[in-house]
C-alpha cells in the first residue's frame, strides 16, 4: 500500500467589492469593533469581518460606497473612511 500525501486545507474568502475568491491570508480583513472599523493584520480579531483584495480600485470603491457598510451591517463614519484610506495597500 502506498501512503497518500495529506492535502492541507486552505481557507478561501471573497473580496466584498470584486467578489474574487482568494486564500484567506492573501486578503485584508476589516473588522467591526465598538470603536469603529479596524484593519485586522492578524486575521484573528473578534468581531464581524469582511475581506478586501489588494486592488486599488476595490479600496477606492469601498471608501466611496456603502459596500463595506452592508457587509459589516453598520454605518461607516467619516473617521472609518479615513482609516480605510490610510490602510490602503501601496502599489
Amino acid at each position: 500500500m502506498t501512503e497518500q500525501q495529506r492535502v492541507k486545507h486552505i481557507p478561501v474568502r471573497t473580496c466584498v467589492v470584486c467578489r474574487q475568491k482568494a486564500g484567506k491570508r492573501t486578503l485584508v480583513r476589516i473588522v467591526r469593533t465598538a470603536d469603529g472599523i479596524q484593519v485586522d493584520v492578524t486575521g484573528k480579531m473578534n468581531g464581524r469581518g469582511a475581506y478586501l483584495c489588494d486592488r486599488e480600485s476595490c479600496w477606492e470603491r469601498v471608501v466611496q460606497s456603502d459596500v463595506l457598510a452592508q457587509a459589516l451591517r453598520m454605518q461607516l463614519t467619516h473617521e472609518d473612511r479615513e482609516r480605510l484610506q490610510l490602510a490602503k495597500p501601496k502599489a
